[in-house]
């Protein structure tokens, strides 16, 4: 199935955007490689995997629940134990830029929403370059139509499906609620997403095109950009985004965030400062009780 359920570009796409930075040889990977960026990033992804299995660990849970046709379109569901009735959920889409990580590194963003009384999903999907973005977004597209479609068996409320995700977790948040449901799927409705939040997100893929360090894996070329940038997109319903990026992340994250907000204004609930922050920790405190980013998605998913 082709992603043209996803999106209706505009006309002039950037409409109403600052002009684009220029590419320069080598553009964007001062801008984009976070594990230059950030000291001890490999130390980090050790710890989230250990946290993240803990987490598995100690929470009701039904893993690797199929989703698609192939291996990789599996997710597994965080829930409070001992509920019966049906509960708001938030689907968390991983980054890695497309190309590595995979569920089970993220399973520690479960408890503190769990302990709320909200189910958690957290999606796998293929990787770059084994298969390509149109895929990836097809496998999140499927994905979220099974947690729609199989609500009941899953104890999910079909009208609190909450989609969020970080870094290209974040572009993949975005590109589900430009999904036009009813084109993917007739059984499926309009307003499949109660609303979505994009942390560290990257909007536009024209960038992406001329950094090396990415489109080494991704290929992306000239008019495959339109059809997989949001930000030359408008969202398919005026289900809230909740946006939000680091304060001391790159200058283009800080740019991919800001021109989302302007693009998709009618949307934008809450851009939340994360202070202090970097490309990692940004992602840390979207599932830290206290923090305004985890309060704010809490409010999106029960209010």
């Amino acid at each position: 199935m082709s992603i043209a359920a996803v999106g209706h570009h505009r006309t002039t796409t950037r409409m109403a955007l600052p002009p684009p930075p220029s590419y320069p040889p080598a553009f964007g990977n001062d801008q984009y490689d976070n594990g230059l960026r950030v000291p001890g990033t490999r130390d980090l992804l050790a710890r989230w995997t250990e946290e993240a299995a803990a987490a598995r660990a100690s929470l009701a849970s039904r893993l690797d629940i199929a989703c698609g046709s192939t291996p990789s379109e599996r997710f597994d569901l965080f829930e409070p134990a001992r509920t019966t009735k049906p509960l708001p959920v938030l689907v968390f889409i991983h980054g890695g830029y497309w190309r590595s990580l995979s569920k089970s590194v993220f399973s520690w963003i479960a408890p503190g929403y769990v302990e709320r009384g909200i189910k958690v999903v957290v999606v796998d999907y293929a990787l770059a370059p084994a298969v390509p973005m149109e895929t990836i977004v097809r496998q999140n597209l499927a994905a979220l139509a099974h947690v729609w479609t199989h609500a009941r068996s899953l104890g999910i409320a079909r009208d609190r499906i909450v989609v969020s995700g970080h870094s290209a977790g974040g572009h993949l948040t975005a590109m589900m609620m430009a999904a036009r449901w009813r084109q993917y799927d007739p059984r499926l409705p309009a307003d499949l997403l109660r609303g979505g939040v994009a942390i560290s997100g990257l909007y536009d893929m024209e960038p992406i095109r001329h950094t090396p360090y990415l489109n080494g894996d991704l290929f992306l070329t000239l008019d495959r950009v339109a059809p997989l940038s949001p930000l030359y997109m408008t969202p398919a319903t005026r289900a809230p985004l909740i946006t939000a990026v680091g304060g001391d992340e790159s200058d283009e994250f800080k740019r991919h965030d800001r021109e989302i907000g302007i693009a998709w204004a009618a949307n934008l609930r809450e851009d939340v400062p994360l202070p202090g922050a970097n490309h990692f920790t940004a992602c840390e405190r979207f599932a830290t009780p206290g923090e305004r980013l985890f309060d704010a998605t809490v409010e999106l998913c029960t209010g």
